[in-house]
Parts: structure tokens; C-alpha cells; sequence
């Protein structure tokens, strides 16, 4: 009887060995597979968020986008079943614009879905009246322009005041003053201008008869004289200046093509006398700078350059000035891309120079500095001067515009310049900050030419305490004479480099 059990066991034993086999017998493992739906979406030029589903049959998937404009949330994931939000950003231009988005599951099979969005469109009429480009009086380049400029002077606070010329203080703008200018030894004048409290018809972007004829007028006084002149768009309520972001750009570059297809239409018969400036100090307010601002700010002068082409007449040949991202040298160095244009050797670059600030313009003590009442390596012993900014730096700095963009063929306008009177001061102090503040205003006036800079002094009209004013506005006279001869004395032993 034990022998027979023992049998049976192996048998038993044998027969499910065998059903065990037959169990694990190898199976195909299933391939990975993703689908995406929809495989492509279309985005509205203000930009928006669009869900899409991704399913797979995988461990995971990850996904990219070929635009930085066009992002995806989430990029990875583990599940089956997963939806996944597209965001683009606002269109900044009137072209549509594609990107791509990549699926791939388990690091292999990958499939793509697109997105396209919208240009947008331009909300103003078209101001620019074309007419056959004309070359009269406007033979000279930039560079043999920028040499006929000898010393160039601000009508700082007065056109550029919103609304009304006298709003920022400032008198009514005379022929006698510019006169008074000219008889100084002046023969280049910037005009700050405003034009957007100017719109009577916010709708189309249409600028007041009256006062673009104002503009001309004072124009006119600076003609009569045979002087050089620049306008531009100033601060202007800061709709252009504080907005250089992807959010802002179609909206402001529209602005600025509708305003300046106008000012330049209005202005187009006028010779090579008449110099055109896209902006001023475009900036990004308290925030450091990122690449987007940059970008947009180039978009602000291209658009510039642009609209006054787009017009013909002698704006085909005319001399247009491009700024630097918050007219800072070391920015503008660093990230200007001078614009395209349609005729050679008529663009120039702009920056100003109020450094170091703690003697140009500082007003009170800062957690950052405090305020320095002379400047120079000779007046140290009067006192105490900053630390940076001397006249090794204006060396320094002017010499990084010649070599990146003087030596390239485009001139500088050193558009504004300058130290505040601090004529609270008293005694020998006072003395010595005047004597420092007229020293400064010489070496920086003769060394911006000497580096191939047109400099302009930056006047506000101020003649009371922490003013920039030389020139009494209200009758033409000099206010500041140390000032005016130490302006006139720099720029005469300064020499261009053209």
C-alpha cells in the first residue's frame, strides 16, 4: 500500500508541473501609444488658455512647445488621461504666428499638435498720405550732421508738459528766447515733445490742428536761426515710456505708427535742418530689465522708423535718432539692435548721461547714496566727491558708444546732460559746488564730442534751488553765465572724431 501512494504522488506532483508550465508561457508586451486631441488649436491675438487631452497607453509622457510665447501645464505626467492647458501670450504684431507642440511617450513614439494664433489688427487709420521720396536739402549722412551740431541746448519742460506748454511752470515759448540761445553760441535745440494729451479723437488716434501747429511755430523760431532741431515723443504720460512688455507692445507700437505718421506728415517739407527722435527713456519702471523689455523697446524704434518712411517726401531721407533702453549706455551696449531701415547712413543713436547721480541729480540722501556737492578729482579736497563716476568714467563710458556704434557709422546724440544748481548751499561751499558743476559741464560737453557724441545740456528752466536752468525763460537772458561759458568752452576745445 506505501508503494502505491508514492506513485500516485508523483503523479500528482508531475500533472501540475505540467499545468504550471503552460501558465508562463512568455506573452507580447503591448506598445506604447499617445494620442492628442485636438491635434491643433487656434488662439485669439490677445492671448489665451485652450485645454487639450492626451491620452496613452505607457508609463508617461512629456510634452514641449518650440515657442516660448506658446506654454503648456502640465509638461509630464503618469497617467492614462490627462488634460493639459495651452497659454499664449498677447501677439505683439499684426502676423499670425505657429508653434509647435511635442508628445512623446516612454522617451520614443511622439506625435505633434499645433498651435496657431492670430495677428492683430490695427486699430487707427493709416495717416501716412505717401508721396515720392524727395531729396532736396537733405543731402547730408548722419555723420556729416552730426558734425554741423556744435553744442546743442534742451527746451527742457515746456512742450513736453501734458495738456498745456505752461502746466510744468514754464513760460510760453518765445522767438526772443531762441534768439537768445542762438546769440550764445547754441545751434542745435531739442524739443521735448507731448502728443498723446494732444488726441482729440482717442478713437482714431487723431492729433489737435492746433497743436501740432504749435509745435511748428516754435520750430519755426529755431529755422529763422538756421539751427539744427530734434522733437520727439517725450514722457508724454508715460503711455510709451513705462510699457516695453508683450502685453503692451501691439497697443503702443500702434499709438506710436498713428502719432508719428502724423508729426512726420506735418513736418515733411522741412530740410535736413529737422531731426525726428522715436521716444524717450522707454524703461521699465522699478523692476530690473529682462530680455522681453528689450525686444519690445526695439519694436517701439522700429515701428518709429517705420511710420516716418511710410510718409515719402524728404522723411525719406530724413535723419531719425533711435534710443538706447532707458537711454543707458551700458544697455544700450548691450542689447540696442539698431533698426532696419530703407536708405543708408541716416540713423544715430541716443543716451544721456546725468552720472554720477548723487552729484547730478540727487536731491536728498537715499539708503543708496548720498548726495555729493562736487564732482571732479580736483575739488576732492573741498569735500567729498563719489566714489565712481569721475572723469576716468566719462572716459570710459563715451569710449563704449564710439567703439559700438560711432566707429559703426552711427553718430551720438547725447540727448540730455547736466548737474542741478544747489544754490542753497552757502559761503565757500557754495563757491566750490559751482566752480565743481561748471567743471563737469565743460570736461563731459568736450569729451562727448571727442568721442563722437553731440551733446545737448539738459535746461528745465529752473533757475531756483536744484534747477538745470541757464536761460531765463521769461525774457531770453542768461540766468547762469559760469554755467553757459563753461558749456561753450568745452564744446569749442572738443572735436569730433568725423
Amino acid at each position: 500500500m506505501r508503494r502505491i501512494f508514492f506513485i500516485l504522488g508523483v503523479i500528482s506532483i508531475g500533472f501540475f508541473t505540467s499545468c504550471a508550465k503552460k501558465d508562463n508561457t512568455p506573452k507580447t508586451p503591448t506598445e506604447s501609444a499617445i494620442a492628442v486631441s485636438p491635434t491643433s488649436l487656434k488662439i485669439i491675438a490677445d492671448g489665451a488658455t485652450s485645454p487639450l487631452s492626451v491620452s496613452m497607453n505607457g508609463s508617461y509622457w512629456t510634452a514641449t512647445s518650440d515657442q516660448t510665447w506658446c506654454t503648456l501645464s502640465p509638461t509630464v505626467s503618469y497617467t492614462a488621461n490627462t488634460q493639459v492647458n495651452v497659454t499664449c501670450t498677447s501677439n505683439g504684431t499684426k502676423n499670425s504666428r505657429t508653434a509647435n507642440l511635442t508628445f512623446k511617450v516612454d522617451a520614443k513614439k511622439s506625435v505633434i499638435a499645433t498651435v496657431a494664433q492670430d495677428g492683430q489688427v490695427d486699430p487707427y487709420p493709416d495717416y501716412s498720405s505717401p508721396i515720392a521720396a524727395d531729396n532736396t536739402g537733405m543731402g547730408s549722412t548722419a555723420k556729416v550732421l552730426a558734425a554741423k551740431m556744435s553744442a546743442g541746448w534742451n527746451l527742457g519742460n515746456s512742450l513736453e508738459a501734458p495738456g498745456d506748454e505752461t502746466a510744468w511752470g514754464n513760460p510760453i515759448v518765445t522767438q526772443r528766447l531762441i534768439d537768445s540761445v542762438k546769440a550764445a553760441g547754441i545751434n542745435a535745440i531739442r524739443i521735448p515733445c507731448a502728443w498723446n494729451s494732444h488726441i482729440e479723437n482717442a478713437g482714431t488716434c487723431k492729433l489737435n490742428t492746433l497743436w501740432l501747429a504749435r509745435v511748428k511755430e516754435v520750430v519755426d523760431y529755431c529755422f529763422k536761426n538756421n539751427m539744427y532741431v530734434i522733437i520727439n515723443i517725450h514722457w508724454d504720460g508715460g503711455w510709451l515710456q513705462d510699457n516695453p512688455t508683450y502685453a503692451k507692445q501691439f497697443a503702443v507700437n500702434a499709438k506710436q505708427k498713428a502719432l508719428w505718421q502724423q508729426i512726420a506728415v506735418n513736418f515733411r517739407d522741412y530740410d535736413e535742418h529737422l531731426l525726428f527722435a522715436g521716444t524717450n527713456e522707454v524703461n521699465s519702471g522699478s523692476t530690473t530689465p529682462v530680455e522681453e523689455n528689450f525686444i519690445v523697446q526695439m519694436s517701439f524704434n522700429q515701428t518709429f522708423v517705420d511710420a516716418v518712411r511710410s510718409t515719402g517726401g524728404k522723411n525719406a531721407y530724413r535723419d531719425l535718432i533711435i534710443q538706447a533702453f532707458n537711454t543707458n549706455i551700458d544697455l544700450g551696449v548691450s542689447h540696442l539692435t539698431v533698426s532696419t531701415d530703407t536708405v543708408k547712413s541716416r540713423l544715430m543713436v541716443e543716451v544721456h548721461y546725468y552720472d554720477p547721480w548723487e552729484f547730478a541729480g540727487l536731491e536728498a540722501d537715499a539708503s543708496w547714496g548720498t548726495v555729493k556737492n562736487l564732482w571732479g578729482a580736483a575739488y576732492s579736497v573741498y569735500g567729498p566727491i563719489s566714489t565712481w563716476g569721475q572723469e576716468d568714467y566719462v572716459l570710459l563710458q563715451f569710449q563704449k558708444m564710439k567703439t559700438n556704434f560711432v566707429d559703426k557709422g552711427y553718430p551720438v546724440i547725447l540727448g540730455e546732460f547736466g548737474a542741478i544748481r544747489r544754490s542753497a548751499l552757502t559761503g565757500t561751499t557754495l563757491e566750490h559746488h559751482l566752480a565743481s558743476r561748471a567743471y563737469y559741464i565743460q570736461y563731459v560737453g568736450q569729451q562727448a564730442k571727442n568721442y563722437g557724441l553731440v551733446p545737448f545740456y539738459w535746461d528745465n528752466g529752473a533757475t531756483g534751488n536744484l534747477g538745470f536752468g541757464i536761460f531765463n525763460r521769461s525774457n531770453g537772458s542768461v540766468f547762469d553765465r559760469q554755467a553757459l561759458n563753461a558749456y561753450i568752452t568745452g564744446v569749442t576745445a572738443g572735436t569730433y572724431p568725423f
